[in-house]
Order: C-alpha cells, then structure tokens, then sequence
C-alpha cells in the first residue's frame, strides 16, 4: 500500500473516531435519579409548619454547558423524579425554590445540583434537593 494512501485511511479513521463523540442529552443508557425536599413556612418565613416530599414539583435538567434546560419532570408523589435515556457527560438538575430573604428578584431562585454520568446503563443519584413553599 501506497504511504500517501496510509495516511489518509489514518486520518479518516482519527476524524470518524472523533465524530462518534456524543455531547451529553438524550440518546444513551443512563439515568439521574432524585427526590425533592418541602420545607413549608408560614408566609413570613418565621415558622416552619411542616416538610415532605414534594409531589407534583417541576425539575429540570440542562446538558452539559447549555444555556436552557433540555426536559423537564415533575415529581411522583413521593417526591421522587427521574431523567431516562441520557448519555455520559455533565449535566445540571434544579428546581426552584421560594426566597426567604427578601433579596432575590421576582421571589424565587434556582436549587442546582451538579451531575456526571460517567459509564453506559449508570443510574445516577441526586443528593436531596431541598427547596422552601
């Protein structure tokens, strides 16, 4: 074989290797799995009237370095929610919680945890994420 002819099989092979790389999303084997926390004040945040899992809560995941979230879930009863079929790569979860302070603008902030999925068929676990109602 030609040496000229090497090289390029070399260097089509090293593009198409490197074509096979998948960003983190939608596509793969993995999973990220979590729970979502309630602590429920009263309306001056003075008195904690109650805590439990959240059912029903928006969460959301953002993959890798986007800047908007690509799904969403809301949670089972148990506070319980969960992101199928990604691939290995990093990712955010949030869910929003109420502001006791007074400080933040439009009364709600992001809760963010930060994710990696590292291997095939992995199902990740979240620590909790506790948020305020």
């Amino acid at each position: 074989m030609n040496m000229k002819y090497l090289v390029i099989m070399i260097c089509l092979l090293a593009f198409g290797m490197a074509a096979c790389e998948k960003d983190p999303g939608p596509g793969g084997t993995s999973s990220i799995t979590g729970k979502i926390w309630v602590l429920d004040y009263n309306a001056e945040y003075t008195h904690l009237n109650a805590e439990y899992y959240a059912s029903k809560e928006d969460v959301f995941l953002i993959y890798g370095n986007e800047d908007v979230y690509g799904e969403s879930f809301k949670t089972n009863y148990d506070g319980t929610y969960k992101f199928d079929h990604l691939r290995k790569g990093k990712y955010k979860v949030y869910c929003y919680s109420e502001d006791t302070t007074g400080q933040v603008p439009g009364g709600k902030f992001a809760v963010i945890r930060d994710v990696e999925i590292t291997s095939n068929k992995q199902d990740v676990q979240v620590d909790l994420i506790k948020i305020v109602k």
